[in-house]
C-alpha cells in the first residue's frame, strides 16, 4: 500500500477554514448545529477504502464504503452505505430495492445532487440533496456499529461519528429516510 500523510493528532472542534473547502466548513457548521460531537483526523487524500485502513485503526471505527449508484435507466439516484470490507453485489441490491439494474452514477450527477466529487462520497453529501433526489440505502451490519466513520465531504480528512447521531439527527434534518439492506 502506498504511503501518505496522517496527522495523527485527534481534533473535536472545527478546523480553521484558511485552506478548506467552504463544503467541508459548512458541514462543521451543520455538525455543530445539531448537536453532533465528532472526532477528526486530517490526511493525505485517501482515494479509496485501502487507504483508510491505518486511519480506521486509529480512530477505532469501521470506515463506511459508500457508493453512489443509479438505475440503468439514470433516473433514480442511490447512496448505499456498507461496511468497508463487504463485496459490493449489484443484484442482490437491485432485487432487495426492486430496482433495474445498478451501477455507478456519474461524477455530474454526484457534484449537481450531492456537491461531492469521486474518493468523497459520504452520507453528510446528502445534507446538499434538498430535492431528495437520491434515495439513502444503508447495509444492515452498520446499524450494530456504535460508530461510523466518513469525510466532511472532502477527502482530506475523516470523522467518527456516533451512528445513532446520524440516525436520529443528521438523517431527520435532511429529511432522508433510510431503506434498509442486506448485502
Amino acid at each position: 500500500m502506498e504511503t501518505f500523510y496522517i496527522d495523527r493528532n485527534f481534533y473535536t472542534k472545527r478546523p480553521d477554514a484558511k485552506g478548506r473547502l467552504e463544503k467541508e466548513m459548512k458541514t462543521y457548521d451543520l455538525l455543530e448545529q445539531l448537536n453532533i460531537p465528532f472526532v477528526r483526523m486530517d490526511h493525505d487524500v485517501t482515494p479509496t477504502i485501502e487507504a483508510c485502513e491505518e486511519i480506521e485503526k486509529l480512530l477505532e471505527i469501521s470506515i463506511c464504503k459508500n457508493l453512489f449508484l443509479t438505475n440503468s435507466a439514470k433516473t433514480q439516484f442511490y447512496l448505499l452505505m456498507m461496511p468497508g470490507r463487504k463485496k459490493f453485489r449489484t443484484a442482490d441490491v437491485s432485487k432487495q430495492i426492486g430496482s433495474s439494474r445498478l451501477s455507478f452514477a456519474s461524477e455530474t450527477y454526484m457534484e449537481e445532487y450531492l456537491n461531492l466529487t469521486p474518493g468523497s462520497v459520504t452520507v453528510l453529501g446528502l445534507m446538499n440533496d434538498h430535492a431528495h433526489n437520491v434515495t439513502l440505502l444503508i447495509d444492515r451490519d452498520l446499524l450494530s456499529c456504535e460508530y461510523i466513520g466518513c469525510h466532511p465531504c472532502i477527502n482530506t480528512s475523516s470523522l467518527k461519528l456516533r451512528t445513532t447521531d446520524i440516525l436520529t439527527k443528521f438523517l431527520p434534518y435532511t429529511g432522508h429516510t433510510p431503506t434498509i439492506v442486506d448485502l
